[in-house]
C-alpha cells in the first residue's frame, strides 16, 4: 500500500482509538487501543479493571489502582482468548506503552505500534525499539 495511504490509514484507526477510550471509566487517563491485522480491526481495549470488579479506577486519593489493565493489555487478552492471533499485526493505541505492556506486545507478536501521545516515561518505547518493533507516532489525526 502507497505510504500516503497507509498514513491515511493509520489516523483514522488512531481516531477510532480515541473514541475508544471514550468508553474506559477512569477519571486520570482514558486510553484506547486497536488491534489490526491485515487491514481488519481484529481486538480493541480500553483501560479499565478486570471483570466483575467495580468500574472505578482511581481510590480516595485519585490514584490509579494497581489492578487496572491498561488498553493494549485488555486488547491483547481479548485475542488471546479468541481464534485470532496478533502476530505480524499493529497496535493502535492513544497512548505509547508502558514498560510492562511493551513486553506484551512484543510477546503476541506484535511488529509495529502507532501511537498518538507519549507517556511520561519511555522505557516501553525504548524496549519497543530494542525488539525490532517499528513505532511510529502520530500527533495530528484530524481527516
Amino acid at each position: 500500500m502507497p505510504k500516503n495511504k497507509q498514513h491515511k490509514y493509520d489516523k483514522a484507526y488512531l481516531r477510532i482509538a480515541k473514541e475508544w477510550g471514550k468508553l474506559s471509566f477512569c477519571e486520570r487517563k482514558r486510553v484506547g487501543a486497536l488491534i489490526v491485522k491485515d487491514r481488519m480491526i481484529i481486538s480493541d481495549g480500553y483501560n479499565g479493571t478486570p471483570s466483575g470488579f467495580e468500574n472505578f479506577c482511581e481510590d480516595e486519593e485519585g490514584y490509579t489502582k494497581w489492578y487496572v489493565l491498561h488498553a493494549e493489555a485488555n486488547a491483547i487478552l481479548k485475542v488471546a482468548s479468541s481464534t485470532q492471533s496478533c502476530k505480524g499485526a499493529t497496535l493502535y493505541i492513544t497512548l505509547s506503552p508502558c514498560k510492562e505492556c511493551s513486553k506484551l506486545i512484543h510477546q503476541a507478536g506484535i511488529v509495529k505500534v502507532v501511537y498518538h501521545q507519549a507517556y511520561k516515561d519511555d522505557s516501553g518505547l525504548k524496549f519497543l525499539k530494542k525488539a525490532g518493533i517499528e513505532l511510529e507516532l502520530i500527533e495530528d489525526i484530524t481527516a
